[in-house]
């Protein structure tokens, strides 16, 4: 059918086209040849009688016929007594405005019909495809039309918010039990928490565990150009979940579409986003109480949403999907080594201890890593070695092999660098393991890396944030001690901005600063605190002086550093029992 309509337009556009050229030609070629002569040649031959007719008009030239017919064209001398002149010579005049010809006009008439019967059928026929489309658009895609197959028991780690969730699997398998107490059923749950800590899949194993459909929309598939077509997808989408009876609607990265609505002027974007918050806050409203219908949500910034999305009958459930525990990613680890060939003598426990602050996803990728690497290999099964280079790649990239282009100069850099790190590390915070020092370069762009662990940790103090801001400062004030101030590299990039954050933190979000006292920025200015001129001067101060105490700790141990990059320089690469003895030997 769209074939069709194609050849249709195809052919009427051709048709134009011929009409348009024929038009053309014609009133080309019925257009009689003109001589182009000079006034003077035109002067003589008014003497000699020679002149026929002669039409006067106000352009710069006039059109005349010789006696004998052929046609001729001189300038027009425009003086008063011309037309008289012209008169006494026996010259037929005549005089028009300098307007088109009849045959000018009928060329212009069907060129104009022809276009406007153009335009016409093709703007009735874009219409069209134009409501088709609006129509097919307000359509959100979604794969409502399968139920998912994962479970609770794919799904390792965050036991309350899967025993929160197996409540509601509860609640729409037997509605009717709640009901007898008076229960309703919640209509969203919101999940939050970093990203890949396994929101998504929670989503889904809710659904699996009641078999019921799964439709998954992000929040970005409801914010448009078109006005009001964000507002047509949601109520599209939720018609869609009526029609099917119970089932789970999984929007994920609602950040996107239910940020805090903010007072005073708005422009054309904001009040789209404000007609779509509305439509999904009044098709939520609109749910009968255990209908079977259950909203799920997950975010990364649970502080970004606006407050009518958090209020009770709309995400009346919040859930926090955080990064496992130790206990947590050796469960992880398990499930995802099921169906891979391990070797009898790697130790998840052991891994599960390195990994802190993995997340879900990031263990996966290590154990699909691994299994990549035995392949690699032709091993008969994984071993520790395999995820130990794994484990490296996934925090730091694959190593680079040619490493031809980097100069003695530069790999004295990156072990003095990697050394301070790794130094200040085991002098400020020696619970921290430090598993591997390394100066090759990977191909994520890190020219090395020290990998400090920390302990498993509910809350970070302020002694706890301060000491790991001297770590990250620890390289760069190496380089200083070692190189000069005038020699110090931009290696320290990565761990400036980590230091960066950090101190702001401190200062603008937790209250730790003796100065600023318990207040909150965030608050008070919003997204900008890192902008505010009076936390911006406390923190250069405190950094300053935390460098500075950075600087004095590791000129104290300057040995330590010495025989620590020496011993890089060699190898290339330290676990931690080789730091840990030159440290114990250095004292």
């Amino acid at each position: 059918m769209k074939l069709l309509k194609n050849k249709r337009i195809l052919i009427v556009l051709i048709a134009v086209m011929v009409i348009v050229i024929v038009s053309a030609f014609v009133f080309l070629s019925s257009r009689p040849e003109v001589t182009d002569i000079s006034y003077i040649e035109f002067s003589k031959h008014l003497e000699n009688g020679n002149i026929e007719s002669v039409n006067l008009t106000a352009e710069a030239e006039i059109v005349g016929a010789f006696k004998n017919g052929e046609l001729f064209k001189t300038d027009n001398p425009r003086t008063e007594g011309f037309k008289e002149k012209l008169l006494n010579s026996g010259v037929d005049v005549k005089e028009t405005n300098g307007g088109s010809t009849i045959g000018d006009i009928i060329t212009m008439i069907v060129v104009l019909v022809a276009f406007g019967g153009l335009f016409y059928f093709v703007s009735k026929n874009s219409n069209k495809m134009a409501q088709k489309e609006m129509t097919q658009m307000s359509e959100i895609d979604d794969n409502g039309e399968n139920t998912s197959s994962i479970t609770f028991e794919d799904v390792a780690g965050n036991d309350e918010a899967k025993e929160s969730l197996k409540e509601m699997v509860d609640f729409i398998r037997e509605p009717e039990k709640y009901e007898r107490y008076g229960a309703r059923m919640p209509r969203g749950v919101l999940l939050y928490g970093p990203p890949g800590t396994g929101k998504t899949l929670l989503a889904k194993a809710l659904a699996g565990e009641a078999n019921v459909p799964f439709f998954s929309v992000t929040g970005s598939d409801f914010i448009q150009v078109y006005a009001g077509l964000g507002a047509s997808r949601i109520r599209s989408l939720f018609k869609k979940a009526r029609a099917t009876g119970k089932c789970v609607i999984f929007i994920d990265e609602i950040d996107a579409l239910g940020k805090k609505r903010r007072g005073g002027a708005s422009n054309g974007s904001s009040d789209e986003s404000d007609r779509t918050l509305n439509a999904l806050l009044t098709e939520m409203s609109g749910f009968k109480e255990n209908q079977g219908i259950i909203v799920v949500a997950a975010t990364n910034r649970i502080d970004t949403l606006d407050d009518a999305l958090l209020r009770p009958g709309r995400f009346d459930r919040q859930l926090e999907v955080g990064l496992p525990d130790i206990n947590a990613r050796y469960k992880i680890l398990e499930l995802h080594a099921k169906n891979k060939p391990i070797s009898k003598q790697v130790d998840l426990r052991k891994v599960a201890y390195q990994t802190v602050y993995f997340s879900g996803a990031k263990l996966e990728s290590l154990m699909n890593e691994s299994a990549m690497l035995a392949a690699r290999y032709n091993d008969n099964s994984i071993n520790m070695s395999h995820i130990d280079k794994a484990f490296y790649t996934v925090i730091a990239g694959e190593e680079k092999k040619d490493r031809s282009y980097i100069s003695i100069e530069e790999k004295k850099v990156t072990a003095y660098h990697e050394a301070g790190h790794a130094l200040v590390t085991k002098l400020t915070s020696p619970l921290n393991r430090v598993t591997k020092i390394s100066i090759i370069p990977s191909t994520k762009g890190a020219g090395g890396f020290s990998m400090n662990i920390p302990p498993d940790k509910l809350y970070q103090s302020k002694e706890d944030i301060l000491n790991h801001i001297m770590v990250a400062l620890g390289g760069r004030a190496a380089e200083e001690i070692i190189f000069g101030k005038d020699k110090i590299t931009t290696g320290a990039l990565n761990d400036l901005q980590k230091a960066t954050d950090m101190i702001i933190s401190m200062i603008a979000r937790y209250g730790m600063d003796d100065n600023t006292g318990l207040l909150n920025f965030e608050v008070l200015l919003g997204d900008s605190i890192g902008s505010n001129a009076y936390v911006v001067d406390r923190a250069k101060k405190l950094i300053e002086e935390l460098y500075t105490k950075t600087l004095s700790l590791i000129r104290e141990n300057i040995n330590k550093l010495e025989n620590i990059s020496e011993r890089l320089l060699i190898n290339e690469t330290m676990d931690e029992d080789e730091l840990n003895d030159i440290i114990l030997k250095s004292a």
